[in-house]
């Protein structure tokens, strides 16, 4: 593909994830950590939008290399006239590092957009990180909820180059005679996604980018499924003076699951139950059976209640 075709296609992609942003006067924010994707991601953003553009790069402060590969995305932006900030958490990142690490950058992100007022923050996820977030949540089980995996917008996050291979943007990012950055972190093997990448790896002959066809037809099955339980929730669920009642439940196994949740939410938000508790309930409920999750009473039969259980008396 030319670079040409390249850049219309990334151009299309932004218009049709925000259709109002072509007409408008507002910047989009780019995160950019100086690796070929967001490379790619930052240089197409400038020729299909010159002057609308932001970025920032966060340095997690994690590898002492960090600062030198910031400094090297902000000189590529003042040599383009693209405003770039740098980005560091205040306190060191402890813990599960990619998961805290990821928390970290986009809460200075979004920070970082609401100081400029920006709207808009596209990230550098592509088709074959989408492959891997498949690849990950069916090895580990996910439902329907988690196979939806990478979403082209997610509220002011928009993702424009779910489409693209990682070998077109690492190829777009050469022919403009740019070396990106080499993180090492890709190749460490105690992360799961890097274990993944490499076994797909001797796989050819495919065409990733299919892979956010499939995440967005599980998306659209994910939406659906919702706006159903939503709707028979509003006809089947009805709240007590202290909890509340579900008056039918014979429905596909999925959305009385659902709508069990919807009932424990009512009487406990911060109840997360695991299906491996919630399999067993469904069964008992359905045999008129009452049962204890977490603190609920649950009240099986023709009709299902659920209220807060009486408190033990432990003298």
């Amino acid at each position: 593909m030319t670079d040409t075709a390249l850049s219309d296609r990334f151009h299309d992609a932004v218009v049709a994830l925000v259709p109002d942003f072509e007409n408008s006067n507002d910047i989009l924010g780019l995160a950019v950590s100086g690796g070929p994707d967001s490379l790619a991601l930052l240089l197409l953003a400038h020729e299909c939008f010159p002057g609308r553009i932001a970025a920032a790069s966060v340095n997690h402060g994690l590898r002492p290399e960090a600062h030198d590969e910031c400094e090297f995305v902000s000189r590529l932006c003042v040599e383009r006239n693209i405003p770039h900030q740098i980005l560091k958490p205040s306190t060191p990142i402890r813990g599960s590092i990619q998961v805290e690490a990821r928390k970290a950058r986009y809460s200075l992100l979004n920070s970082w957009l609401e100081h400029r007022n920006i709207g808009l923050l596209a990230t550098a996820h592509h088709a074959d990180d989408q492959l891997e977030t498949l690849i990950m949540r069916i090895l580990r089980g996910s439902g329907i909820d988690g196979m939806s995996a990478i979403r082209a917008k997610r509220g002011h996050i928009i993702r424009p180059l779910l489409r693209f291979s990682k070998d077109m943007l690492v190829q777009f990012v050469s022919a403009q005679g740019i070396t990106p950055i080499d993180d090492p972190t890709n190749k460490d093997q105690s992360f799961d996604r890097v274990r993944v990448r490499e076994a797909l790896a001797k796989l050819s002959g495919f065409d990733v980018s299919l892979a956010s066809q499939s995440a967005a037809a599980l998306d659209d099955a994910r939406t659906a499924i919702h706006w159903m339980v939503d709707q028979l929730s509003n006809t089947h669920i009805s709240k007590t003076a202290n909890g509340c009642r579900l008056d039918k439940h014979e429905f596909p196994h999925e959305i009385t699951r659902r709508l069990l949740l919807k009932c424990l939410h009512i009487c406990d938000p911060a109840l997360s139950p695991r299906g491996s508790q919630l399999e067993p309930l469904i069964k008992g409920l359905k045999q008129g059976e009452t049962l204890t999750i977490g603190n609920i009473l649950c009240k099986g039969g023709l009709t299902w209640s659920f209220a807060p259980a009486p408190k033990r008396n432990n003298s």
